[in-house]
């Protein structure tokens, strides 16, 4: 029977071993110093003795980023981020750095591809530094934002991460902050400039409250005077009716009197015509007709005689 051969035991008899890569490396085999095979995630069986693998990832990479740098004001800085970047030509950044592979562990044999994210992160140090150095520290607190979307502009305008066979994907700045003396020196200034806002805005509703009050006292004055106004001329308008009202009573009472006057006048010129004795015998006869009304009449012959005699204003009147 015929046994098939499997690659573990080729590898134990032949001392040949399989590789396998990851669809996100680059890879290119040397084989006695020479470049036997390269692409894209290749898989391949090799001989232990005089094959390197060198495997240069193209996926993104996100690298943190911290460094200092001086204002124009000559303050001190610290700026935080993460920039983001991927290798776009694997031979390139083969060639300046070693990204040689344990094919068996699949581990890196050094450093170097560590200090890829570091030789990126000190090209956006350089460029960062140009645009601070143009900037105040309020304009970089306040700015930074707006700094890190120059420099990745500027980077990728100027191609600087060309000559690593890198690609610079984003630049992202989070966090500006000065030394902590400058940062209690403006927190003070600025609380010092929220506790003016609130002052102000404290004496701007005192103020308005005073001005309120007074438009309120305002009204209430102008509205007594306009009472005051309304009364005065209602007194005026009351004595003017009294004094037309007393005026037209004293006339009809006027008029009364002179019809009355003229009505006894009348009526006396009836009894002007007739004999006094006549006259007086016609009292007599209505005191008669009148006696139950009368308590008590004393009538003298003085007086009597007087009457007859056309005396009476001299003889005095009767007495009840």
């Amino acid at each position: 029977m015929m046994r098939t051969c499997t690659p573990q035991r080729a590898e134990a008899m032949l001392n040949v071993g399989y590789f396998k890569a990851q669809p996100t490396e680059y890879i290119i085999k040397y084989a006695s110093g020479r470049v036997a095979r390269e692409g894209q995630g290749l898989a391949f069986f090799y001989l232990k003795h005089n094959t390197q693998v060198v495997a240069v990832p193209t996926s993104s990479v996100d690298a943190n980023l911290v460094f200092n740098e001086v204002t124009s004001n000559f303050q001190a800085v610290t700026i935080q981020g993460q920039h983001t970047y991927r290798i776009q030509s694997a031979k390139r950044a083969a060639e300046l750095l070693n990204f040689n592979m344990d094919p068996v562990t699949h581990e890196y044999v050094s450093n170097d591809p560590d200090r890829l994210a570091q030789r990126i992160t000190n090209v956006i140090q350089m460029e960062t530094r140009t645009e601070i150095q143009r900037r105040s520290l309020e304009e970089v607190l306040s700015q930074f934002e707006a700094i890190a979307a120059s420099v990745q502009a500027r980077i990728k305008d100027r191609s600087l991460l060309e000559p690593l066979g890198a690609e610079l994907l984003s630049v992202t700045f989070v966090a500006a902050k000065p030394t902590p003396e400058v940062a209690k020196a403006l927190e003070a200034d600025y609380r010092e400039t929220l506790l003016r806002k609130a002052d102000m805005a404290i004496y701007a509703r005192r103020a308005a409250a005073v001005e309120e009050e007074r438009k309120i006292k305002e009204n209430e004055l102008n509205t007594e005077i306009a009472l005051e106004e309304q009364r005065r001329r209602l007194i005026d308008l009351q004595g003017e009716n009294a004094l037309h009202e007393a005026e037209s009573r004293g006339k009809a009472l006027e008029e009364e009197a002179r019809y009355r006057a003229r009505a006894k006048q009348l009526e006396l010129d009836v009894y002007s015509a007739l004999d006094p004795r006549k006259v007086l015998a016609l009292a007599m006869s209505d005191l008669g007709q009148n006696a139950e009304r009368i308590g008590n009449l004393t009538i003298t012959s003085e007086i009597l005689a007087a009457l007859l005699n056309n005396r009476g204003t001299d003889a005095g009147t009767p007495r009840e």
